[in-house]
């Protein structure tokens, strides 16, 4: 039984999900999963002899929307919050529901990984689990050696792309081509043109909705596949092959913890039970999020049971080490100490629409560093302020990127917010007080990512901390 003096409260669940917006699609297959697993708990009693309930809110496929969204759970008094797809959403309501509200946060989708905070647990697939076994496996199987990474501009697709060339280049290939686009970007003439000049037998492809419907269709009207090249697209699943023609996509390879084609009693029970509920275009799939979601929300369900209570130290060290027997896709379990997720991995390819699982790659270790209980929001006693400046040779443009692909590498290491001012006394001139430690900045500015977005923000300098020289009362 719970043992805090909230017994009659119903235990609150709060999801945010891209219910409207270009990630609709999987945005309301979420919305579903939840329904269904709060359905299910409910249909059982409940947990700790309270009911749960669910509240459910449309993030629209909007940072600053879902970052609302996760202001009013807290204001509700959310015992957890799951949610978020893209990894800007991610932090966005990691700022509102972890940094301010102090409440637990479970982030379903598969990412760049690195994320590491005491309150935050991850149940999607990292690097470690697809581009890590993923990528060896597709050059020995086709002979393939050199690869193009058509990407969309910010965090995911970034760290992807350096683990992807790391990886290639140790096996013996050889990286020809690596854009960035804005995720809205909808022209690829050029970049197709330069993919098949560049020689490329593999196009590993980061970009997403709403650009990677264009980019495909100009990838198939050129002829890539038909030449014989191939298509990789780690992400990709039964939603996202709905949204473009099937020989758009011919081939395509993906690396996913779940397909509807998984042969495993399971996950062809929990499928009928979606479909029979739910029966429409919103699939339940992986890389929509619904796979993580769920693992979350049973997660957090057996960490509940285990502390006896949701209060969120006590749930907090059950979840460290929960684990389920039954998932899509088989059994999961949190490697403890690192707040992500040992789970069954499968390689699958498209063909006429639906995918084939071609490789069963058994339980994955997600290898993410030991999160630091310090780095605790509790632990904190002041709020770490940080003075810098650069040069820029176009500051709309600085502005444009600060505030997109910057504020994403930023808020990895650590940062917290920033306030930009115009030198008055040199146009080119810009000084930034950060909400920011020391150590978060020293890592951010060694971050082999950092260098491409500075470039493209227009740096003509290195930016440069300052020192405190003192400090007053008044």
């Amino acid at each position: 039984m719970e043992r805090s003096n909230e017994t009659g409260r119903p235990i609150k669940v709060g999801v945010i999900a891209d219910q409207s917006g270009p990630l609709s699609f999987a945005g309301l297959a979420n919305a579903n999963v939840a329904r269904m697993v709060i359905g299910d708990i409910n249909a059982k009693g409940g947990l700790l002899g309270r009911p749960l309930e669910l509240l459910l809110e449309d993030s629209a496929t909007d940072d600053a929307t879902a970052a609302a969204c996760a202001a009013r759970l807290v204001a509700q008094r959310a015992d957890v919050i799951l949610g978020g797809i893209y990894s800007s959403t991610r932090q966005a309501i990691k700022a509102e529901a972890v940094t301010k509200g102090k409440t637990l946060y479970i982030y379903p989708e598969q990412y760049e990984g690195e994320e590491s905070d005491p309150r935050i647990f991850c149940t999607g697939p990292v690097p470690a689990q697809q581009v890590t076994p993923f990528i060896p496996w597709l050059m020995k199987e086709t002979g393939a050696r050199k690869f193009f990474l058509p990407s969309a501009d910010y965090i995911w697709p970034r760290v992807m792309n350096r683990k992807v060339r790391d990886i290639v280049t140790a096996n013996g290939g050889a990286i020809v081509g690596e854009e960035y686009f804005p995720l809205d970007h909808t022209d690829y003439v050029g970049t197709v043109q330069r993919i098949m000049a560049s020689g490329a037998e593999v196009v590993f492809n980061t970009t997403v909705p709403p650009g990677v419907g264009p980019f495909l269709a100009e990838l198939h009207a050129a002829g890539f596949q038909q030449r014989g090249g191939k298509l990789v697209c780690l992400y990709f699943d039964e939603n996202f092959l709905n949204m473009v023609p099937p020989e758009h996509v011919e081939g395509l390879y993906s690396c996913l913890d779940y397909y509807q084609a998984v042969d495993e009693p399971f996950s062809r029970s929990l499928l009928n039970q979606y479909d029979a509920l739910y029966p429409g275009h919103n699939l339940f799939t992986a890389g929509s999020a619904c796979t993580g979601l769920y693992r979350g929300l049973r997660l957090w369900e057996a960490a509940v049971t285990e502390a006896g209570t949701v209060e969120t130290d006590a749930v907090v060290r059950a979840l460290d080490h929960a684990s389920i027997a039954q998932g899509p896709g088989g059994p999961a379990a949190m490697v403890p100490g690192e707040h992500h997720v040992r789970m069954s991995m499968y390689i699958a390819q498209s063909h006429h629409g639906t995918f084939e699982v071609i490789k069963h790659l058994g339980p994955v270790d997600p290898h993410e560093k030991a999160i630091d209980p310090t780095a605790s929001p509790t632990h904190s006693t002041e709020n770490p302020m940080l003075l810098a400046t650069t040069t820029v040779a176009d500051f709309d443009q600085f502005m444009k990127i600060f505030s997109t692909g910057g504020a994403e590498l930023r808020a990895k290491h650590g940062s917290k917010g920033a306030k930009v001012f115009r030198d008055p006394n040199q146009a080119d001139r810009v000084w930034v007080v950060f909400d920011w430690d020391a150590a978060g900045w020293q890592n951010f500015v060694s971050d082999p990512a950092v260098p491409p977005v500075m470039k493209e923000a227009g740096h003509t300098s290195k930016p440069q901390g300052l020192a405190l020289a003192g400090e007053c009362v008044a």
